[in-house]
């Protein structure tokens, strides 16, 4: 998830556990805020390359046994900023819930978080939860703010009400994600030939509108349905891809990283004497988040192509298909 989701989640996981204790409010929830995003501090790890960076980051700062072994300290450090030394036990649960649930979270996106570390390298990733998501964080936000605001007992109640929200909101996601699952399924078996496999992901910033990639032994599918949509029948768009391409390029360790990490939901298309290599699960036909100039012989390092971003056009679309308005993919439709 993103930073401020982050951010927000420790603080409320910390004054959760500790609010009962003496002690500065605005301490417990800014050292809770500093716990929740330190796991993704490995962003500055330069792993050697691109696609290196991208499929190790959530590695080992996002590993439940390194994190388990890493509380003891981190709680140390943190009851001493906060002078509360006494309550030691107490920051150490708060220390290492703070980090179970921050890793938690990511992996409810579709990303792949390798938690399991050091005993597997799966990537895992339910991907009902999409990186940024205003209903998820805001009860938390205002939980915390009612705490550092208002009396303790009546702050510490809302920031347990912003959790449990939060919470039944993943449990909302994953729902919903299943519901989208089984429908998106039906349609490819009954429209697509060579169906392979199916990604059923949320759009950006809600859970109403949900996108489908399809795998075919001749590309690949993308499309969308919203909880509101008035038929259940989902319109595919195909993109033909020449799918020889991954069985030349196997052995190419871009490609062999990015096949794994994205669990196949990925493509190549060559250019010229270079590989265009694109993660299909983050982003949308037309922009994607994670694209990668490849050379095969790797005389030239990888490099990440920006992503299109077209707000003026993507957000409105975005808003009017999440409540049934039936309209392609704005950047297929500007591309045509």
């Amino acid at each position: 998830m993103d930073s401020v989701t982050q951010l927000t989640l420790g603080a409320a996981v910390a004054v959760a556990t500790l609010d009962r204790n003496n002690g500065s409010k605005v301490k417990i929830a800014l050292a809770g805020a500093v716990l929740g995003t330190l796991p993704d501090l490995d962003v500055l790890i330069d792993y050697g390359d691109a696609v290196s960076n991208m499929v190790l980051h959530r590695t080992e700062s996002h590993a439940l046994f390194y994190q388990t072994l890493a509380s003891p300290l981190l709680a140390w450090l943190a009851a001493l900023c906060c002078k509360q030394r006494q309550y030691y036990r107490r920051w150490l649960l708060a220390t290492w819930l703070i980090l179970l649930t921050h890793t938690g979270i990511d992996a409810m996106t579709v990303y792949g978080t390798q938690l399991g570390l050091p005993f597997t390298n799966t990537p895992f990733a339910v991907g009902s939860m999409f990186i940024i998501d205003p209903l998820y964080t805001l009860p938390l936000l205002a939980g915390v703010l009612w705490f550092l605001l208002s009396r303790r007992v009546q702050g510490y109640r809302a920031n347990s009400a912003g959790l449990v929200f939060s919470s039944a909101y993943l449990v909302w996601s994953f729902a919903a994600q299943q519901y989208v699952s089984s429908l998106a399924t039906q349609n490819a078996v009954q429209q697509l030939k060579g169906y392979r496999q199916i990604l059923v992901t949320p759009a950006p910033l809600n859970t109403i509108l949900w996108r489908i990639v399809v795998m075919t032994d001749d590309g690949y599918a993308e499309g969308f349905y919203s909880l509101f949509d008035s038929s259940e029948q989902i319109e595919f768009t195909l993109v033909a891809q020449d799918t020889r391409l991954k069985q030349r390029y196997a052995d190419v360790k871009a490609v062999q990283q990015l096949s794994w990490f994205s669990r196949g939901f990925y493509t190549l298309a060559q250019q010229g004497d270079t590989l265009l290599l694109t993660d299909l699960r983050m982003g949308q036909e037309g922009s994607y988040a994670f694209q990668f100039e490849v050379d095969p012989s790797n005389h030239r390092a990888v490099i990440q192509q920006p992503m299109h971003r077209d707000a003026a056009t993507a957000l409105p679309w975005l808003w009017q298909r999440m409540w049934g308005v039936q309209l392609p993919s704005p950047y297929v439709a500007t591309s045509q």
